[in-house]
């Protein structure tokens, strides 16, 4: 059902996209717990999804299901965005709040470590590429909220509460 939603969602104007995914995620949940995860590869750079339902490069990440742990969410997420798999346990970085989501919206982020792919990426419903980046580098069109948090795991501290 979800891809089914995916490839509609996919086809309609991305203003309106934005709209249905925040509407969507605040209408299934009254809080929203999602999450992120800083992957870095052996060169120290790090992993950013674009997608293909909102703008601008993110950290891999998503919602919390009922039932799981974040750990577990965060490298699901990461499996299921870029098909590759933590080399080691994700380590907890930081919980936030994300008020430009919504009120009800928090997001716990991970770092870890992973391996360079042997096979290309395929774009799909969801993700529409990956690449790897220098952290003083990043590409065009990331995030604020991505930039910040990547500061500041490279400076091994927190400067806000908020993503």
């Amino acid at each position: 059902m979800i891809r089914l939603l995916l490839k509609i969602h996919r086809r309609l104007p991305k203003p309106l996209r934005k709209l249905l995914f925040n509407v969507f995620s605040l209408g299934s949940r009254a809080m929203t717990l999602g999450v992120r995860i800083c992957a870095l590869n052996e060169k120290a750079e790090v992993l950013l999804v674009r997608h293909t339902y909102i703008e601008g490069w993110h950290l891999p990440g998503g919602g919390v299901e009922r039932g799981e742990t974040v750990q577990k969410a965060a490298a699901k997420e990461l499996l299921e965005e870029t098909g590759l798999k933590p080399a080691s346990t994700p380590k907890l970085v930081h919980f936030y709040k994300n008020p430009s989501h919504s009120k009800y919206d928090h997001v716990v982020l991970f770092k870890c470590t992973v391996l360079t792919p042997d096979n290309e990426f395929v774009p799909n419903d969801e993700i529409a590429e990956i690449g790897f980046f220098n952290p003083d580098a990043l590409p065009n069109g990331t995030t604020e909220p991505t930039r910040n948090r990547i500061a500041e795991i490279a400076a091994d501290s927190i400067e806000t509460e908020l993503w």
